[in-house]
């Protein structure tokens, strides 16, 4: 047994979205703690300040420009981390998208491919991909893995006028929960991750909005919003060997939003 809880020395951690927001917190918490990490984006230029600042750590570090919704662009950016690494022991898919919410009755069918593509395509692709790897090589003796997606609180409770978004997290909570059944035998462990307000891109409308900060940020038992620094330690838990008995579940990240 290693001398620490959470020593990820060795271990290879893919984090897709993983040059900003809630994906930088978790690759800063592996890298941390030992992890060689590959961070995917689409953005070369936000990529780059990424792992300028990931590289402090001293283990390996690389980033790609990937379009998680494209399979082929999700095929080749994982037989790259193979051929250099030789192995991935940890997925979190958490690359996402939202767009500005819409009365339910102007939210167009354009609207929900382009968020499905993905919100749920991107998550599976990635997801699938590395399962694959993952089950080659436990052909080998060498079993197990940890696959995570990126949900969203919207996924459990309902919010007006954002139906798209919150329906593309709904699925990947259940979409995660079927890969759990299915490669739990095999040694590989899948779990979601629900964030609730969460500073990023996503939201940097909202957060200088007043109203919105009293009346939704304010509800939150904690009473702030949440950084990306929130979810290093839930990324690093279930990367590490101590989480093997942790399945099929839903972590809520949210302040308490959600229970009050």
């Amino acid at each position: 047994m290693k001398a620490s809880l959470f020593d990820l020395t060795g271990k290879v951690a893919l984090v897709t979205g993983g040059n900003g927001g809630i994906g930088l917190g978790m690759a800063r918490g592996l890298a941390m703690h030992g992890a060689t990490v590959v961070i995917w984006g689409n953005k070369p230029e936000k990529n780059q300040v990424a792992i300028r600042e990931l590289q402090e750590y001293q283990g390996p570090v690389r980033c790609r420009r990937v379009d998680v919704a494209n399979e082929d662009e999700v095929k080749a950016g994982i037989g790259a981390i193979i051929d250099e690494f030789g192995r991935i022991d940890q997925a979190i898919a958490n690359a996402g998208v939202s767009i500005p919410r819409k009365d339910m009755f102007d939210i167009s069918l354009e609207d929900f491919r382009r968020i499905e593509s993905v919100n749920v395509h991107g998550v599976f692709f990635t997801l699938r991909e590395t399962a694959r790897h993952m089950l080659k090589r436990g052909e080998s003796g060498d079993r197990g893995g940890s696959l995570v997606s990126v949900a969203s609180t919207a996924s459990i409770h309902g919010a007006a006028r954002n139906e798209h978004y919150g329906a593309s997290k709904g699925a990947v909570v259940s979409l995660s929960r079927a890969m759990a059944v299915e490669l739990g035998p095999k040694g590989i462990r899948v779990n979601s991750i629900l964030p609730g307000w969460t500073r990023s891109d996503l939201t940097e409308r909202l957060q200088g909005w007043d109203k919105f900060n009293s009346a939704v940020i304010g509800r939150a038992p904690v009473g702030r919003w949440a950084t990306g620094e929130d979810f290093a330690a839930i990324a690093v838990y279930l990367a590490s060997d101590h989480s093997s008995y942790h399945v099929g579940d839903s972590i809520v990240i949210d302040g308490g939003y959600t229970v009050y």
